[in-house]
């Protein structure tokens, strides 16, 4: 008998619903994007957020249920992020989740959403343990040690910004729009990332900590002038914006290449995953490629369609839980800042 979930995302600025078989065989995943809703804004604005969630939910759902050929008698169980996330986009996934389950009496799952990235991998390839997890994203940059399924171990993660936001911040400040990872790796393939000598950021106590604050302040300072004369208030040449970007990128990928070879160098561990959005940066791609390699480790990174956000891999990690006999109740809540470990 097949064992069909159906995953529900709407932790951030994307609906999606997705339907997998087996906890591994993709078979309709829908996404619903809102970057023409926040781009004005250069960032995502919350409220705006839930109610377009409102809107899209139900048709997000009825399409993932029509492309996989399936009805929601035909389900096993509903699988949902319950954080971490905005709270008000978190509800509107959570909500629908516990009415078609309570309705159709089906199986309840709560899924933590940096679970889901790291699920992500499974849907192309078994995940193999122990292993060392970079969740990197808009939201998050989080170090995990995953001694074994469904064990979580936090080695590091942002004191400041995430990762993701700060490529958005610099775009912000380029003018480059929202969302800036893609308009940042751009501008950056045309520029000279040894341009601007931005620092890469080491944390006092010596642990795997990440922060990006000082780096987004390098950016600032640089394009202000300080140290330098005065540039003009107006945006500076395309010249300067992508040796700025390449410069930024280049950094950026430094420290979180550094990371987490280092902490698998710490912990013993040759097998390396990397998921969520800014995973789907080629410059890191690259990067982390070209150093596994060179130490004899095994990387992992899921294709880029499944590095952003997605209920395919929400469905995934729930189809793992629901194997192991666990169901969440009807009182399931959204918890914003839900921890993995």
């Amino acid at each position: 008998m097949r064992n069909l979930v159906l995953g529900i995302e709407s932790s951030c600025d994307e609906t999606a619903a997705a339907v997998v078989e087996d906890g591994c065989r993709i078979l309709s995943s829908i996404v619903a994007s809102q970057v023409e809703v926040h781009a004005p804004y250069g960032g995502i604005v919350p409220e705006l957020a839930s109610r377009r969630h409102l809107e899209a939910i139900t048709p997000v759902i009825g399409r993932a249920l029509k492309t996989a050929g399936v009805g929601l008698a035909d389900l096993s169980a509903v699988a949902v992020t319950v954080g971490p996330g905005l709270v008000g986009s978190l509800l509107v996934g959570v909500s629908a989740a516990k009415a078609i389950a309570y309705c159709r009496q089906l199986s309840l799952i709560a899924v933590n959403h940096l679970e889901g990235h790291i699920a992500a991998a499974r849907l192309e390839n078994p995940l193999v343990y122990p292993a060392v997890a970079l969740v990197v994203s808009g939201g998050h940059t989080h170090l995990y040690l995953l001694p074994a399924e469904c064990e979580y171990r936090l080695l590091g993660r942002t004191r400041d910004d995430a990762a993701g936001e700060a490529f958005d911040k610099v775009a912000k400040l380029l003018g480059l729009g929202y969302p800036g990872g893609p308009v940042i790796e751009r501008e950056a393939a045309l520029g000279n990332g040894k341009a601007i000598a931005f620092p890469r950021a080491e944390v006092s106590d010596g642990g795997l900590d990440f922060s990006f604050s000082g780096l987004k302040t390098a950016v600032v300072h640089y394009l202000k002038g300080y140290g330098a004369a005065p540039r003009s208030a107006e945006l500076p040449s395309p010249k300067t914006i992508r040796d700025v970007a390449a410069s930024f990128q280049e950094a950026a990928v430094d420290m979180l290449v550094a990371r987490i070879m280092r902490a698998a160098r710490e912990a013993g561990i040759h097998r390396l995953l990397v998921a969520g959005g800014v995973a789907c940066n080629g410059a890191l791609r690259r990067a982390l490629a070209r150093e596994a390699e060179a130490e004899g480790f095994i990387l992992t990174i899921p294709s880029p369609a499944l590095c952003t956000d997605n209920a395919a891999m929400i469905a995934a990690a729930g189809a793992v839980r629901y194997a192991r006999g666990e169901r969440a109740g009807w009182d399931l809540n959204a918890v914003a800042s839900l921890p993995l470990a």
